[in-house]
């Protein structure tokens, strides 16, 4: 493979990765990082996946990835890491700051004089289930909304019944998926009009799509970044306008060579040894 020269987008959104999962293509996502080096990279939850994650499975490939991501932050990428509901226990830290890197909850991003407001999504989950009222609500205030989310998935794992999970609920029939899917899109956008926001941007329900939806009250652009585990998706924006990379019409990503033994597994001291060099060799 000859030299190649990385790709510089403004913004490139990043959900539902999966990491710590057999399902994750934490491979394919690698040889993609190497391809770019955006000004700012939106980790928009599921990164790590803390609902399955097993202390047996951690290959070398995985770990790499998170690598990869915080040695961006050493070369001046800025790095915001938005909450989501396979990741959730992460919520207790929004605001967290540290050099380049941030957790929210949520973001509004200011774009060429609009503005897009990027959330993972999963909040819905509880507010098309059980009542159109709550969708309301999070036109108030989306960290009341997450907390009403959170309780409500607490309550379920304290009675024994398997959490609220929208991107794993819409597999269960095509009939079931579009409903959801459309019903999910349809709530974001209309809180973001009711906003008066421009972009609408989640991701949770594994569906890359950009497209624009109108109301009674106006119209808003939603966008969703898909996912790593089945559609291989991000979304990049350029500085003018927003794409969807797809990572298997990327010839050139596939070509990239990776280290051989990627697939090996990490003990356990080895991979708290890493993590906390990482963390430290990249604080400034």
């Amino acid at each position: 493979m000859g030299k190649h020269k990385r790709r510089k987008p403004e913004i490139v959104i990043l959900s539902d990765i999966h990491l710590g999962t057999y399902g994750c293509h934490a491979e394919e996502l690698l040889r993609y990082l190497k391809t770019i080096k955006p000004k700012k990279l939106i980790l928009n939850g599921d990164i790590i996946d803390m609902w399955q994650f097993s202390k047996h499975y951690w290959p070398k490939s995985h770990m790499q990835v998170v690598k990869h991501i915080t040695g961006l932050l050493a070369k001046g990428t800025k790095i915001i890491y938005l909450t989501g509901n396979h990741d959730e226990m992460l919520r207790k830290f929004s605001g967290f700051r540290l050099g380049s890197f941030q957790i929210e909850n949520k973001v509004v991003l200011k774009l060429n004089g609009k503005r897009a407001w990027v959330f993972h999504g999963d909040v819905f989950d509880v507010t098309m289930k059980y009542s159109k009222w709550l969708a309301k609500l999070g036109a108030v205030g989306y960290d009341t909304l997450i907390l009403i989310n959170t309780f409500v998935n607490w309550c379920l794992k304290k009675l024994g019944r398997e959490r609220i999970s929208l991107s794993k609920r819409v597999k269960d029939s095509v009939k079931t998926a579009v409903k959801f899917i459309n019903d999910f899109e349809k709530t974001a956008a209309d809180i973001a009009i009711s906003n008066g926001y421009n972009f609408v941007i989640c991701g949770h329900i594994h569906q890359p799509e950009i497209k624009i939806i109108e109301n009674e009250k106006g119209m808003v652009t939603y966008l969703n970044s898909g996912d790593w585990v089945e559609n291989l998706t991000a979304l990049e924006y350029d500085g003018t306008d927003w794409t969807i990379y797809r990572y298997r019409e990327d010839t050139y990503a596939k070509s990239v060579k990776l280290p051989k033994r990627l697939r090996d597994k990490l003990d356990n001291d080895e991979i708290f040894k890493d993590l906390v060099n990482e963390f430290l060799t990249t604080r400034k």
